[in-house]
């Protein structure tokens, strides 16, 4: 019975996927989505942004850490519409890697030399890995 149950379950969610969208447009949509929820809260709230730039950082930024938050979060409101229509979609995606892999490898040296920050390098390291997976499948060839 529990083996009839399993199989049934097994062929539904066969169904759902075989409907559903293919994985990199999943994956695009996270990616986008994660963009739009960032960009949005750096415009509404960027001094709880600008708390991961450190007092070493801060003089190397052209502006202050504020109003670097504010152009970061205008470009990922913009790389986010790329990534939702689907246009220029490898590059977006290779924006984003960059940007995320740099991130992870700033708080990687704030994280061993101050210990703050580490749950954030967990997060953003799958980020980044989503953010490269969105690029890749987009240079793909059909």
């Amino acid at each position: 019975m529990a083996r009839t149950r399993l199989s049934a379950a097994r062929r539904r969610a066969r169904r759902y996927a075989i409907r559903s969208p293919a994985p990199g447009t999943i994956a695009r949509w996270g990616l986008a989505a994660m963009l739009l929820a960032a960009g949005i809260h750096k415009l509404l709230d960027p001094a709880a942004w600008a708390a991961y730039v450190t007092n070493w950082l801060a003089p190397w930024l052209v502006v202050s850490p504020i109003a670097f938050m504010l152009v970061n979060g205008v470009l990922e409101l913009g790389f986010a519409g790329l990534l939702f229509a689907d246009r220029y979609t490898a590059v977006a995606g290779l924006v984003a890697g960059v940007s995320l892999t740099a991130t992870v490898a700033y708080l990687v040296v704030v994280w061993a030399t101050t210990g703050q920050f580490g749950d954030v390098i967990a997060r953003d390291v799958g980020l980044a890995g989503l953010a490269w997976a969105v690029s890749v499948d987009a240079l793909r060839p059909d």
